[in-house]
């Protein structure tokens, strides 16, 4: 399955909107790049997972303590979200959409992402519009646990400065770029007078600015790049009344987490177990078919020795059973021996089982066959004969007008 990453423009969709997107084959390598209204996006049709990105400007985060009981498949989740965060909004809670943390649970703190609902839902409607419906819904920056994180972004002229890391207060954050903004970062996270070790990334547009304003050098991250590794996030914002249910997103789910596991770095120790494993049985299979092969060898050999040491005329082995069989035949009428698709013995089987029946009217032998006429044998009877024959190599069956006894079942 292929990847179409959206980033979702600040303001509402319209005719004349653009959405910044990027394609992958893999979801680790960029395919292609750029930007177009909703209507001219790359199609998205069977085999494509569309991901929507959400700029993070249009995000705030907020760290919350969930009360036992309620995790995130509860039906009290989003109303006692809205409760907790009440006093922290300046909006009304039902006009805002929440998301919580992928990791949260019952009891345990969790962050809960909170944006405009009408906004991302508009988006959402234009997309779906357009044919290009976003199965998932990822933030373009979230909290992390680890070092601070800086990535200016932008323009020049609107700057923007992403901040994330345990020492950025709320989790993450999108400020201008300015020495306000640094002098303010700066006495948040400074310990004993030193400012914390960073990561300092920068888009090629403001990398200059960047390296200027932090006085350090930065990391170049192209745009693209950017929206292909926040699709990578393990947060999914379609929660509550933006959530995709249904047949066709459970199947595009199950082919993004297929793709993922066949080329995302973090799964490849999972990848060569498979592959060792499946490598092993293989070996194992073919050891086992060796070992089955030589058994059938030897087996094998040891019937044609049998054959060539019984009958020493016997200078080719073909089909040992067979050519036994037949020299066997042949020795018995050499001597005068009955077989058992003689009359003799099959009468006498035949006596042996039926016990007090009476006699047959009449009989009809063909070798290997007897037809008893003016026999008459109950369904009981019939069982306890057959049962008594089987084992003898015969094979008894009623007719009409009496039975029927034949040779060749094995005992």
């Amino acid at each position: 399955m292929s990847l179409l990453v959206l980033a979702l423009p600040p303001g509402p969709p319209g005719p004349s909107g653009s959405y910044a997107f990027a394609t992958s084959h893999d979801g680790q390598t960029l395919a292609a790049h750029g930007g177009a209204a909703a209507a001219l996006l790359p199609p998205a049709g069977r085999g494509v997972e569309v991901v929507a990105v959400v700029p993070a400007a249009q995000l705030s985060w907020h760290r919350v303590d969930l009360p036992r009981g309620v995790g995130p498949r509860s039906p009290r989740l989003r109303a006692t979200l809205a409760g907790l965060l009440e006093d922290r909004l300046l909006d009304e809670p039902e006009q805002l959409h929440f998301a919580l943390d992928p990791d949260a649970r019952g009891g345990g703190p969790a962050w809960v992402a909170v944006c405009r609902r009408d906004w991302l839902a508009a988006h959402l409607r234009a997309l779906d519009a357009a044919r290009r419906p976003a199965g998932r819904i990822v933030p373009e920056l979230s909290p992390h646990a680890g070092t601070l994180r800086l990535l200016v972004t932008g323009e020049p002229e609107r700057a923007q400065v992403l901040m994330s890391g345990t020492a950025v207060p709320g989790g993450a954050q999108a400020l201008p770029l300015g020495p306000g903004t640094l002098a303010l970062l700066r006495a948040a996270t400074a310990h004993d007078g030193e400012a914390p070790e960073a990561e300092l990334l920068a888009e090629p547009a403001v990398a200059a600015l960047a390296e200027q304003t932090l006085d350090r050098p930065v990391t170049l991250v192209p745009p693209a790049a950017r929206l292909l590794a926040a699709s990578r996030s393990p947060w999914n914002l379609a929660q509550f009344e933006l959530a995709r249910t249904g047949t066709a997103w459970a199947g595009r789910r199950a082919g993004a987490a297929w793709r993922e596991f066949l080329h995302a770095p973090r799964w490849r120790p999972a990848r060569w177990g498979v592959a060792l494993l499946l490598l092993a049985h293989l070996v194992g299979l073919n050891l086992w078919a060796w070992r089955t092969q030589d058994e059938l060898a030897a087996r094998r050999a040891q019937v044609q020795a049998a054959l060539t040491q019984t009958f020493p005329q016997v200078k080719v082995v073909v089909d040992a059973p067979v050519q036994m069989a037949r020299e066997v035949a042949a020795l018995r009428r050499s001597t005068g021996a009955a077989s058992g698709r003689d009359l003799e013995p099959m009468l006498s089987a035949f006596a042996q089982s039926a016990g007090d029946q009476p006699a047959p009217a009449a009989i009809e032998f063909t070798a290997g066959e007897l037809r008893l006429k003016g026999v008459q044998l109950l369904a009981t009877g019939l069982t306890d004969m057959q049962t008594q024959l089987r084992p003898l190599g015969y094979r008894l069956q009623a007719e009409a007008d009496g039975a029927v006894l034949r040779e060749g079942v094995a005992p």
